[in-house]
């Protein structure tokens, strides 16, 4: 997910990655010789997302817990150092450049945000630090402006225009509507992306969009766009942005009148969003994201037990995320045999069909991740699997 503006967010720090430019790339700087392997998390553990990276973060412990408790990684402890980035690009920025040249970490996990996720890849670049967002689903994240992969940055999770049409085909082909309004966040990429894509689509399969509106991240009231969208008489709407706003807008759609079937991505994915638009609310309404607890696949099964024996709850799709992420960041040290930066970059890039309880996972070219995506249905306030979805 996308959440913030980061033009020009390195300018302040210029000097200290000039100073970092060096330091990761020499082998073994979390003592390849050593007894444990430092993992940096840079997460949203507070502020306006914190839902997300303190979900990651849970998930993240138990992997932690549980590879060390079966001997580690080659033998080596994993030694976990989590940093709070306060759902802010700078902060985030702060985070890593600590993280590379204070904790002098193997790798980052993070941030579950593709701002904040971007805000970190220059650092990463500079030091050779491999850096994995669980879900950072902007294609800004690993590939930037001038169309270039950066070579250090990974994402566990599906990108944007791939929600953007599984949402299309879904409204189209699934539940055979032929006319949708789409209502999007105009100042957040993430929100506009999707919408982009879904239009697109939606229209190559014979729809028709009959409402385009927009919001702004932080409004309160939705009533004069939801009502000029409900004059419009669509059969499905699109809205793609996050649970914050999101909850509002559904619980406001509904006392409208809105009773057509409502449909996001992966940012209504928060318990916070239940509370904030009602159950009754949510009913004929859908998300895309890439976990269900309730996914038949014995992989996911198995998690959701551990993750219910831990923590007392049903996992969500950002508690998955950061779990597979561990993994795959697992694997591909394994792989590579060596804890240096690139060797583990190298093996990132090379992997194909692990298999993770997110589903089986590869790498592209663009370091984007070639995976399926999971459609969730809202059935009196608890998300019920409905379908997967193959790229």
């Amino acid at each position: 997910m996308k959440k913030s503006k980061f033009a020009s967010l390195f300018l302040s720090s210029t000097l200290l990655i000039g100073i970092l430019a060096g330091c990761g790339a020499e082998e073994g700087k979390s003592s390849e010789g050593g007894d444990t392997i430092k993992i940096g998390a840079n997460l949203e553990l507070s502020g306006a997302v914190a839902s997300y990276g303190t979900s990651e973060a849970d998930a993240i412990d138990l992997a932690v817990e549980e590879i060390n408790a079966a001997g580690g990684i080659d033998g080596k402890q994993i030694e976990l150092i989590k940093v709070d980035n306060k759902s802010d690009a700078a902060e985030a920025t702060n985070a890593a450049i600590k993280l590379t040249s204070q904790d002098k970490v193997t790798a980052i996990i993070g941030a579950a945000t593709s701002g904040n996720s971007v805000a970190q890849v220059q650092i990463a670049t500079d030091t050779k630090t491999p850096m994995i967002s669980p879900s950072g689903t902007s294609t800004t994240v690993t590939v930037g402006d001038d169309g270039k992969v950066n070579p250090f940055t990974f994402r566990t999770a599906f990108i944007d225009p791939f929600q953007g049409t599984v949402a299309a085909n879904f409204a189209a082909n699934e539940l055979k509507v032929k006319t949708a309004a789409v209502y999007a966040d105009n100042a957040s990429d993430y929100a506009k992306g999707l919408a982009a894509a879904f239009i697109k689509d939606f229209e190559a399969a014979g729809g028709k969009i009959v409402a385009e509106e927009s919001y702004v991240a932080k409004d309160t009231d939705f009533r004069s766009n939801l009502t000029r969208i409900k004059s419009s008489n669509p059969e499905f709407v699109f809205i793609p942005g996050y649970y914050e706003e999101v909850g509002l807008i559904v619980k406001q759609a509904r006392e409208l009148g809105i009773t057509v079937p409502l449909m996001g991505a992966d940012g209504w994915d928060s318990p916070t969003l239940v509370d904030l638009a009602g159950a009754d609310a949510l009913n004929n309404s859908y998300i895309i994201t890439a976990y269900s607890s309730e996914d038949p696949d014995g992989k996911a099964k198995e998690f959701s037990d551990k993750f219910k024996e831990k923590y007392g709850k049903d996992p969500n799709s950002f508690n998955a995320l950061g779990y597979d992420t561990v993994y795959l960041l697992k694997d591909a040290i394994e792989r590579a045999g060596s804890t240096d930066g690139t060797k583990i970059k190298e093996a990132i890039e090379a992997t194909d069909q692990l298999e993770l309880v997110t589903g089986l996972y590869s790498v592209d070219e663009n370091h984007h991740p070639i995976k399926s995506a999971t459609i969730i249905e809202f059935v009196d306030g608890a998300q019920v699997f409905k379908t997967k979805v193959n790229p």
